[in-house]
């Protein structure tokens, strides 16, 4: 046991936002972890029934429980998103209930230590693969400018084992 809490609730930000009616721009909202019961209900639903693909919006607005100034996320509200928005929800549902948090597993490229990231804030968290470690540090890297690269910057593709999922 980690005698640590359990963290049920994750904060996000949409990369574009829900509009409501008035045309205010909600970003900022919060999304708690699934119970059964709500992978279970949505079953139950006609819309759901007649095409699946109505599922992510079922389930979504039961877990999305707070976005910008909302006072209700129900399916309308989410069926309305941006697939931006909608895309980054459903990656976000896997990874906080899959893993306990909301974060992506990769590896330093140096030295091959597997360590998850932050989704949402891009801090280093404890290696992934459940080491001991209580602490990973790291040098920050100052982003460099092309002043001070002389306009040299290599683009490097991502291997395919540290892409995010």
């Amino acid at each position: 046991m980690t005698g640590q809490p359990l963290q049920t609730e994750f904060e996000f930000t949409l990369p574009r936002g829900y509009v409501d009616e008035e045309g205010t721009l909600h970003k900022e909202g919060r999304m708690r972890l699934a119970t059964a019961a709500d992978e279970i209900q949505p079953l139950k639903n006609q819309r759901v029934q007649s095409n699946s693909s109505y599922l992510t919006i079922v389930l979504l607005s039961r877990v999305v429980t707070e976005l910008g100034t909302l006072e209700t996320i129900d399916e309308e509200v989410i069926q309305n998103l941006f697939v931006t928005d909608l895309e980054y929800l459903q990656s976000m549902y896997e990874r906080v209930n899959n893993r306990g948090r909301n974060a992506v597993e990769t590896t330093c490229p140096d030295c091959g230590s597997v360590f998850d990231v932050d989704a949402e804030t891009g801090a280093h968290l404890r290696p992934a693969d459940g080491e001991d470690a209580t602490e990973m540090t790291f040098d920050t890297i100052e982003p460099t400018t092309d002043s001070q690269t002389d306009g040299d910057i290599e683009e490097v593709e991502p291997e395919a084992g540290n892409r995010a999922e």
